[in-house]
């Protein structure tokens, strides 16, 4: 489980005196408990890996527009800090698909659900979820689909 595999990195990281990765888990795990209080009130109960998975993701997709905005300003060194945010938290995420097998596996949906353009974007989506799960980025599985979508 992807929690024990946070536990057991914060443990190695403080023995092994790494501050920032350290400083990246815990934030982690405070992401990961705010989840948990939110899913409780709501009522939701998901598959543990998949409720990680979507906070991570979600981290990941936040640090990467902050480390483009920090580049736009000239902040060169707090973009820094955000990609090397970036490498912890994807060391837990599952292995992410390539952009050719993205393309793929879109294209194949599109041809199984008989998507036809943008109007079928939602239910294209849906099914590259149900399908593929935390393998694939949803931004870069998105941009996949509307560009077949859309012809291109």
């Amino acid at each position: 489980m992807i929690r024990d595999d946070l536990k057991a990195a914060m443990i190695a990281g403080m023995k092994a005196g790494e501050k920032d990765k350290v400083a990246t888990i815990r934030l982690i795990q405070s992401e990961v408990k705010n989840k948990d209080i939110e899913a409780r009130t709501q009522g939701e109960v998901k598959d543990d890996d998949a409720h990680v998975t979507a906070v991570l993701q979600k981290m990941v997709k936040q640090r990467r527009e902050s480390a483009e905005m920090f580049r736009k300003g000239g902040a060169e060194d707090r973009a820094a800090t955000e990609e090397a945010e970036i490498a912890v938290i994807e060391t837990f995420l599952p292995a992410q698909m390539s952009d050719e097998e993205i393309e793929a596996a879109v294209a194949a949906i599109i041809a199984d659900t008989g998507a036809t353009g943008m109007k079928d974007m939602g239910r294209v989506m849906g099914e590259v979820r149900g399908r593929h799960g935390a393998a694939i980025e949803p931004a870069k599985a998105s941009a996949a689909a509307k560009k077949q979508l859309a012809g291109g």
